[in-house]
């Protein structure tokens, strides 16, 4: 992802947030707010255009009186806003996508898994985030087109729905970061899909787990990445690899290692 414009003094030093209610698009049912975070210094260069990350369950990542659990999010615009004026990472745009609650296993999901009767929407969820979301967004937020400068993120179903989504479109998302993403959904779908990729796309990838998530996690996590590997992703280069050691299957955990996803994937 590009540098963007630097900007000086900005008036607001953790950037600004701003809350849309009921988005719609044409490809899914059920509306959904979406909460835009706009870095250091938007506003002194009404001319300059950035990069946009869009993630995920948008309710948990900014405002700990809508998470998930009250009180857990993931501080992602602190995060962000500090990495920005340390020049660790350029500045960027944040579009976080509210969940709809009970549909949320249905659109975040590429298959429906017969043993849970759930799922297999992700597709069209995709294409309101490429088709509706991303052109507002240039229209609204001057943020900039193409690959180079839009990533895609998410966690646990949302790191399914990232992987799931962005690796079918390299022409849309250069970047994805999945923390602790559902891999095992539906029989493993996900590594049924990658194996069927005659080679790797020419996109970043980040792929995280936490140590103490269960039974399990760690080691599908693992043979994940040795999938992505024998794929032709370089670990240490265009693939990022984490284990957290200690780490749960919280909002918290994946918002104590977002700086460290965020300065690999979002580079000049």
């Amino acid at each position: 992802m590009p540098k963007a414009a630097q900007s000086t003094a900005p008036r607001h030093p953790l950037g600004k947030l701003r809350l849309h209610k009921d988005f719609y698009s044409r490809h899914l049912e059920h509306r959904r707010n979406v909460v835009v975070w706009t870095p250091p210094g938007y506003a002194v260069d009404e001319t300059a255009r950035f990069p946009v990350m869009v993630l995920h369950d948008g309710q948990n990542l900014f405002d700990p009186k809508t998470s998930f659990i009250p009180g857990h999010t993931w501080n992602a615009h602190r995060t962000t806003a500090r990495m920005i004026r340390s020049g660790t990472i350029p500045p960027l745009v944040l579009a976080g996508v509210y969940n709809t609650g009970e549909h949320r296993i249905h659109e975040y999901t590429p298959t429906r898994d017969a043993r849970r009767q759930a799922g297999g929407h992700a597709d069209a969820y995709g294409r309101m985030i490429v088709e509706d979301l991303l052109p507002w967004l240039m229209e609204h937020y001057r943020t900039l087109p193409g690959p180079r400068n839009t990533a895609l993120a998410g966690a646990s179903l949302g790191g399914l729905a990232t992987l799931s989504i962005g690796l079918k479109r390299p022409d849309v998302f250069g970047a994805l970061a999945a923390f602790s993403p559902s891999v095992w959904w539906d029989r493993k779908f996900l590594f049924r899909m990658v194996a069927r990729m005659p080679t790797r796309t020419h996109q970043r990838l980040w792929l995280d787990t936490g140590t103490k998530e269960g039974p399990g996690m760690l080691d599908i996590a693992r043979n994940f990445r040795d999938l992505l590997v024998a794929k032709g992703w370089r670990e240490g280069e265009d693939l990022g690899y984490h284990e957290a050691h200690g780490a749960k299957h919280t909002e918290r955990a994946w918002g104590r290692r977002f700086g460290r996803m965020m300065e690999f994937l979002v580079r000049e």
